[in-house]
């Protein structure tokens, strides 16, 4: 596996543990549907939260979060709609970015962007 394969999963990894210690219940992990994938599907407080995981080791070009085009939110909200349906479930959704950049130390470090975009911004 590519070394920003290993980066990609160890943020994604990180991503959880962070989510889960802020109460969040995990209920899916690289859902797939079409050629969409949604990195992280949770849960907390009755919402459906759909996670997009962009990790960078450098942010000198273009922040993680801003690496989410038009294009990816189409993708994931038509993946969204059918986690959904298939479900059966009815709650509301929040669409939210954790963005993973290495400090100085190299350190890895989180942001949590809740409410990131919206399914209407896939239009």
């Amino acid at each position: 596996m590519a070394t920003h394969n290993d980066f990609g999963k160890k943020a994604e990894d990180l991503a959880v543990e962070y989510l889960q210690k802020n109460g969040y219940k995990i209920l899916a992990r690289n859902f797939r549907f079409q050629k969409a994938e949604i990195d992280i599907i949770a849960e907390k407080d009755n919402i459906i939260v759909i996670v997009e995981v962009k990790a960078r080791s450098t942010d000198a070009f273009i922040l993680p979060q801003e690496a989410v085009t038009k294009t990816k939110i189409k993708s994931i909200v038509s993946a969204a709609n059918h986690y959904l349906e298939e479900f059966n479930r009815n709650n509301e959704v929040r669409f939210d970015i954790l963005s993973v950049l290495p400090d100085q130390n190299k350190n890895l470090i989180i942001e949590h962007i809740p409410d990131a975009f919206e399914a209407l911004d896939a239009n």
